[in-house]
Parts: structure tokens; sequence; C-alpha cells
């Protein structure tokens, strides 16, 4: 039987891991992007030239859009393409923080098809395939049905909070969280560990297309600030900020955002 995408994903990415913790805590490597981009270490280069070089044997007919690559736009005349993140949450990784992730995922005509996160070193497993769930280390997923924002837990950064973003002038009163790599919010809202996740700024995909499906394959609500549903595989690969949550949930965010 051929492999799935999602089999070929969830293998690159346990290998990934495998590649990345010969790194980590070793004093890797590391500099600033260009254009304040953020850091990169060598890690993230190894991992990248790993994935490319297995996905793109294993699927020469997708597209590439990869965080550590250089974009060739090409990519939009493919009918597949890979996105990949070979490291979501660097800064974790220099600092010695166990919270950062592999985020592959598989996109067909702007929809993500397959997905995987993987935290190797909390060993969870986060996959999804289009219309068949979402799971964690091979369990079903399913985001909370919480409905108010005074007893929901959400993941969000400071500045989400600022004035500017909702129409009353002011966040609404909720329980503020964050983790560092934003593939793994996406993920601990499909595991129903917290009830919504936001960012309210520009987004790349690499870092929202995985835990995007796993979220929508746990039930959940995902698009961008304004409520729009996400599409991948863009010229200027970033999203109008990402809103994900139960139903619910996801409808009274974007109702009290500003539509910006």
């Amino acid at each position: 039987m051929p492999e799935t995408d999602l089999d070929l994903l969830i293998k690159a990415a346990r290998a990934s891991g495998e590649i990345a913790k010969t790194f980590f805590q070793n004093e890797p490597k590391t500099w600033d992007k260009d254009d304040g981009a953020g850091p990169v270490t060598e890690a993230d280069l190894a991992v990248n030239t790993y994935l490319e070089d297995v996905l793109r044997t294993a699927r020469p007919e997708y597209g590439w859009l990869s965080e550590e690559s250089l974009d060739d736009t090409k990519r939009q005349s493919n009918e597949y393409v890979f996105i990949i993140d070979p490291i979501d949450g660097t800064r974790s990784f220099i600092e010695g923080s166990r919270t950062w992730a592999h985020s592959l995922a598989i996109a067909r005509e702007g929809r993500v098809t397959a997905a995987a996160v993987l935290l190797p070193m909390r060993d969870l497993m986060f996959s999804a395939a289009l219309d068949q769930g979402a799971t964690l280390n091979g369990q079903p997923l399913a985001v909370t049905r919480k409905e108010g924002f005074e007893t929901s837990e959400i993941l969000a950064t400071r500045p989400a909070l600022q004035s500017h973003h909702w129409r009353a002038g002011a966040a609404p009163e909720f329980s503020r969280h964050h983790r560092p790599s934003l593939a793994y919010r996406l993920a601990l809202i499909a595991q129903g560990r917290f009830d919504a996740m936001l960012t309210l700024r520009p987004s790349w995909e690499w870092d929202i297309a995985a835990g995007a499906l796993i979220v929508s394959e746990a039930g959940g609500a995902i698009s961008d600030k304004t409520g729009r549903a996400l599409k991948f595989n863009n010229l200027d690969p970033r999203l109008n900020g990402v809103v994900a949550a139960g139903p619910s949930l996801h409808t009274k965010i974007i109702d009290k955002l500003a539509a910006t």
C-alpha cells in the first residue's frame, strides 16, 4: 500500500526530532536573520535540509514553502505544496526549553490536507488528515465547548490585549496564557487544554498550517482575525492574524475584535 501523505509527515517529523536532539542544549551555532526576522540555528538548517530532501524526493510533484528555504513562487503553480517550519520556537530551543516543535503540513489548492506537529522533548505527536479527525499520540482530540470569556483560558500574547484591537476599546476579561510555539498553541486548542488561541499580528503560514488542520479536525473553528477562512500557499505567505477556538467562543471573539 502506498505511503499516505500523513504517514510521510509523521515519519519525517520523528526523524527531524532525532536530528534536532543532537543540537539541543549542545551550544548550537546561532545567528540573527536579516530584517529582524528572529534567530536561527544550525539545527533549524539541518532539519530543513533533511526535510526538503526526504519530502521532495517522496513527492517531487509537490511545491515547497519553508521558513528556512529561499521562497520559490513557482510553488503556486503546484496542486499540492509542503508548508514547513523546521523548528517552531527557535528562541525556546536556544534557551534550552523543551517547548519547541516541528510543524509539517501539506496543502492542496489552498486547503491543508495533512498535518503533523511534534514536540520531541515532550514526546507529543499531534496529527490530522482532512476529514479523518485529529489525534495526539494516536488518541482522538476534541476542542472545548466553552462559550463565555470570563471563564475561558486563552492563549494570547500581551500585544493582543491592546485596546485598538477590540471594538469596545478594551479587551474582554479572560485568563491569559502563553506558549512560545504557535504550532503548539494551536495543538493545545485541539487537545482541549485551552479554550482559544489568538494572535493578531501578521502570521507566517508555516507557523499556522499544520495546527490549523489539527484544530479544525478536532471540531474547532479557525480563521484570520476578521473571521475569514484561512487560505494557504499565498504569494505573500502571511495571514491576517489567527483566531482558533470551539465554534461558539470563536464567533464571540470575532464579534468583539475590531475589523482591521
